[in-house]
């Protein structure tokens, strides 16, 4: 009969040695491949504030030949030059420069070479003293549906649904062939739709923060003005009272008006 490690030594050799596992996992969905893991036409929508000379990068994936699509404005600015200017590059996941803008608003409409994470950095390089805040709308448009088959190709399928559907009346009970590809054009609408609509209400916010800067100026300047022409016309009366004033001790003095 073999002799009986120490309790202490067997818990050292367990702690070195570790529980048996088969080793790290590569693949966490077996049973999805990368097109399906990142398939979907999606957008964000958010702002940043970015600082003298500041940089900020976000990355998006995207596959080839689909639409990438980025818009931007500056929505304020602070600092001495007021310099509204935003310097925005575009790279591909193989670091070539795809598109580059600078100016305050813009758009980037691409379609995409490879397939990848896409690089958009943001550069506050025209402020060195100031700060601006953009708001950022981006995403990915696809042009196929999720089965795989191209618009050209959905409409050849649909004239020949057409046709089978004339000759026979009895496979209209079957909607969901029918519908499924409208659907998709509604989808894709609606998905555009909502893209313009964050253009425009970027470009209001911008045009609501340009107003009350200018009424802050507007009332800063009018008060200050106003203060002015108070201080000047106190000092006229004054000077001018001083003109009058004579001295009682002195009778050969006169008035000096």
């Amino acid at each position: 009969m073999a002799p009986l490690l120490p309790s202490g030594l067997l818990v050292l050799v367990l702690v070195l040695v570790g529980p048996a596992s088969p080793g790290p996992s590569k693949d966490l969905n077996p049973g999805m491949t990368d097109q399906d893991l990142f398939w979907g036409q999606d957008q964000y929508d958010f702002s940043v504030v970015l600082h003298g000379s500041g940089q900020d990068c976000f990355w998006h994936f995207a596959h080839k030949g689909e639409t990438f699509y980025l818009s931007f404005q500056v929505l304020w600015v602070t600092g001495v030059g007021h310099d509204s200017h935003l310097s925005v590059t575009v790279n591909s996941p193989s670091s070539l420069l795809v598109s580059t803008v600078d100016d305050a608003s813009g758009q980037v409409d691409f379609k995409t070479e490879e397939t990848g994470f896409y690089q958009m950095c943001f550069n506050n390089f025209h402020n060195r003293f100031g700060s601006m805040q953009i708001s950022l709308s981006f995403g990915v448009s696809y042009d196929e549906a999720p089965g795989g088959t191209t618009e050209e190709q959905q409409e050849e399928e649909e004239e020949e649904e057409e046709e089978e559907v004339e000759e026979a009346r009895q496979r209209l009970n079957s909607t969901l062939a029918v519908i499924e590809p409208t659907l998709y054009r509604v989808e894709k609408h609606v998905f555009h739709m909502f893209r313009f609509y964050n253009v425009g209400r970027m470009r209001r916010s911008a045009d609501s923060f340009l107003q009350q800067a200018a009424g802050r100026y507007v009332t800063g300047w009018s008060a200050a003005q106003s203060v002015l022409i108070l201080g000047a016309g106190y000092l006229q009366l004054f000077f001018l009272k001083r003109l009058f004033i004579s001295k009682s001790d002195s009778k050969l003095e006169k008035t000096r008006c």
